[in-house]
């Protein structure tokens, strides 16, 4: 069995137990191993753990058509990015939309006795919070990077 079996709405996995599963994509092909990592934002009784569950599957890559395409990427600090050809990418700035719920949130844990119940589920709520930011910018990452590679054939 090798530590984990997948079913169509949730995965065992050894010494962790049934999870329910919100699939990104289809499965290819039967997994041969999986890495599981697990999130940060706190204790199950309080706010759900979060899983994130890796898959190593067998296929036949898929051979992107070539193209004469290069790119220079300058990596800056008011802009994230500038392209050779001219544009430029702003990055996301999840934080600074957010700012007053921070606070706001920020000041209710500090308002709370250490060690207390409610001490606890306000640094969940901000660790959630944290979660958030982290995920808006890898989406972000994601994305940028997966559309200049298949645009270009050569980044510099």
């Amino acid at each position: 069995m090798r530590g984990f079996k997948v079913h169509q709405d949730q995965v065992y996995l050894a010494k962790i137990g049934k999870l329910k599963i919100v699939w990104s994509r289809e499965l290819p092909a039967a997994p041969s191993s999986v890495t599981v990592i697990k999130d940060c934002r706190g204790e199950e009784r309080i706010t759900p753990t979060r899983y994130f569950l890796s898959f190593v599957v067998e296929i036949q890559p898929e051979i992107l058509p070539k193209t004469d395409n290069s790119v220079g990427i300058d990596l800056g600090i008011k802009t994230f990015a500038t392209l050779s050809y001219g544009t430029k990418i702003d990055a996301p700035k999840p934080l600074k939309k957010r700012i007053s719920k921070y606070r706001k949130l920020s000041k209710s844990l500090s308002n709370k006795n250490q060690g207390s119940k409610r001490y606890e589920k306000a640094r969940l709520r901000i660790a959630k919070f944290h979660a958030k930011l982290k995920d808006t910018r890898t989406d972000f990452l994601n994305k940028l990077s997966t559309e200049i590679i298949r645009d270009n054939q050569t980044i510099v």
